[in-house]
């Protein structure tokens, strides 16, 4: 029997409705501020350890890391910034709901069935990454099998796995304002532990001081990326490493699963957001890792494939590290839980979205304890984005380019269609083009050098062009070229800044009656936090540059002090920043 205080529970976890189903209001857009933390905060994630030690062990050259990063970080960027942002901003809708007018319901069933079951599993990676750093502090095994190895890193999985569902249960601002928090402190231990760690392989190959970029270039060329494997197989090339950096997130860009967040944005420059978790996860995070990969290797005298996130962050940061990945894991499976939860929602829609979520996160957390994904972390990656995003080509192909060549957009459901052929064919012939060609390494005959088993970066390119050339001529099979009675006008969403301003005020601003509410000591508690948090992030960045600055000579005392230290400008941090983050939302009305 339900008790008042149950049914008072579900009331309030029906408030936290996200339009779900209808495109945001414009009182509920969000600043860019909200999206570069929130990118940030996903983005500088705990997988990119494993991503970063991989470059190391695939025998990445130096320059084709540098470089070759660069140059597929910002093609993502781009693609965040001139394909997803844009069709969120004109649709305010998520894609789930979308694709129902392109493509019809059970299309759109099918789809959101699929993409909700592979952001599960990608959401468990990320638990189970989380769970791999507390493991250390109960002298769990690493889980290097398929299969859980100890009882006890079940039971950890299950508790880390409550607060991520939890956390993506209060939705898009709570998320926002949890990654705003952590966001600055962890990409700052991702670069402290690079810099703690490269003196450490200096030392350990007899390299000498490190004074300039160039001693950096050397060593990194000598002991880091060296260009060769340790079995002496193929190592990925530049072409490869660009390729896999702009398909990393493929499903989220071009794959479109990213207008869930970016139809909260103001305008298209929101997308340019993205560029701080490329660059700062992407690109810093992953060339810091690597570092820390290979030093750790070195130091503790074991292989990179029996090192997990966890000994990687705490052979240079300790205890700083094993919270660093915790809350890296639980800042990237949040909003992956969240798109989870959006998917499903799309396929029950009696249900709220909260209670979607609970039952996507309990599915998710039992999935995380079986780490056979983080184990084939960057197979599963390049597949679920192979996967996904033909359904991102045919949304484009529909609202771009059908009304350029007189094709009707959203002709499907303007017949009343339940399912559309074109797309579920086109798709599906798309994977299914995919598949074999991976069968058959096609692209190892065009490549000069690189891993064989790299060619899966290549595919999404071709198999987004043969998407939009089969969905365009079945399209016009199917009648897209007919005419069909027109749907009723929906109320044109803001695109800019400037339409956002220009919306009428509202009758009573939350603002206004905060502002007259608000005692001096919140200010004052405002100002010491944030004083004392900015002091903090400082600390944790002079820290790891001294003990980098002070060279080789007495680096292993210098190493154990750091460790012991990092842990308190940490701590207090986090606390801080917490507190002032509460105190700023207050002050502004916005809770």
């Amino acid at each position: 029997m339900p008790t008042p205080e149950s049914d008072a529970a579900i009331k309030s976890l029906d408030k936290l409705y996200e339009f779900e189903r209808e495109p945001i209001p414009r009182n509920k857009l969000q600043p860019a501020r909200h999206f570069a933390a929130l990118l940030a905060g996903e983005h500088v994630a705990g997988t990119e350890f494993v991503i970063g030690a991989m470059f190391v062990a695939w025998g990445v050259g130096t320059y084709d890391v540098i470089v070759g990063l660069l140059l597929g970080n910002l093609m993502a960027v781009l693609t965040w910034t001139l394909i997803c942002t844009p069709i969120a901003i004109q649709t305010r809708l998520t894609l789930y709901w979308y694709l129902r007018k392109i493509a019809g319901p059970v299309t759109t069933i099918i789809y959101n069935l699929a993409n909700a079951a592979l952001f599960c599993i990608l959401a468990g990676c990320m638990i189970t990454v989380s769970a791999s750093s507390v493991r250390i502090l109960f002298g769990i095994p690493a889980q290097t099998n398929w299969y859980p190895e100890d009882f006890r890193f079940v039971i950890l999985v299950l508790a880390l796995g409550s607060v991520v569902v939890t956390l993506a249960v209060l939705g898009f601002k709570r998320l926002a304002q949890f990654a705003q928090i952590c966001a600055p402190w962890m990409f700052l231990m991702f670069l402290g532990g690079g810099l703690v760690l490269l003196p450490g392989v200096a030392a350990k190959t007899g390299f000498g001081e490190i004074r300039s970029f160039s001693d950096f270039w050397r060593l990194a060329d000598a002991h880091i990326w060296t260009g060769k494997t340790p079995d002496g197989s193929a190592s990925m090339s530049f072409w490869q490493v660009a390729a896999f950096a702009w398909i990393c997130n493929l499903a989220m860009h071009g794959g479109l699963s990213d207008m869930a967040l970016f139809r909260y944005a103001k305008g298209v420059s929101c997308g340019l957001t993205s560029a701080f978790g490329m660059f700062f996860g992407h690109y810093v995070a992953w060339i810091c890792a690597g570092i820390m990969g290979a030093a750790t290797a070195l130091m503790l005298d074991a292989n990179l494939d029996t090192l997990d996130s966890g000994a990687i962050a705490m052979q240079g940061l300790w205890l700083a590290g094993g919270i660093a990945v915790i809350l890296a894991g639980w800042t990237t499976s949040n909003p992956t839980m969240y798109r989870a939860g959006l998917a499903f929602q799309a396929v029950t829609p009696g249900w709220p979205r909260w209670a979607v979520t609970v039952a996507a996160g309990a599915a998710t957390t039992i999935i995380a304890c079986f780490p056979f994904v983080f184990t084939k972390l960057l197979s599963f990656v390049g597949w679920y984005g192979l996967i996904l995003m033909p359904v991102g080509a045919i949304v484009v192909v529909e609202h771009w380019i059908f009304p350029r060549i007189g094709f009707t957009r959203y002709w499907a459901s303007r017949k009343g269609l339940k399912v559309s052929w074109p797309a579920l064919l086109s798709w599906g012939i798309a994977v299914g083009v995919a598949i074999l060609l991976s069968w058959f390494e096609v692209f190892r005959y065009f490549l000069t050098s690189g891993r064989p088993d790299g060619d899966t970066f290549f595919y999404f390119l071709p198999i987004w062009l043969l998407t939009a050339i089969l969905y365009t001529a079945f399209a016009a099979m199917a009648g897209a070229t007919g005419q069909f009675p027109e749907e009723p006008e929906e109320a044109e969403p803001p695109t800019s800044a400037a339409d956002v301003s220009a919306a009428p005020p509202q009758s009573s601003t939350p603002a206004e009656t905060t502002s007259d509410q608000n005692p001096q000591g919140s200010t004052a508690a405002m100002w010491i936090t944030g004083t004392l948090s900015l002091a903090c992030l400082v600390a944790c960045l002079a820290l790891p540059i001294w003990v980098f600055v002070m060279g080789t000579t007495g680096y292993e005392d210098r190493l154990v002090t750091f460790k012991k230290i990092i842990i308190v400008p940490s701590i207090i941090y986090l606390i801080t920043a917490t507190i002032w983050a509460v105190q700023r939302e207050k002050q502004e009305g916005e809770f």
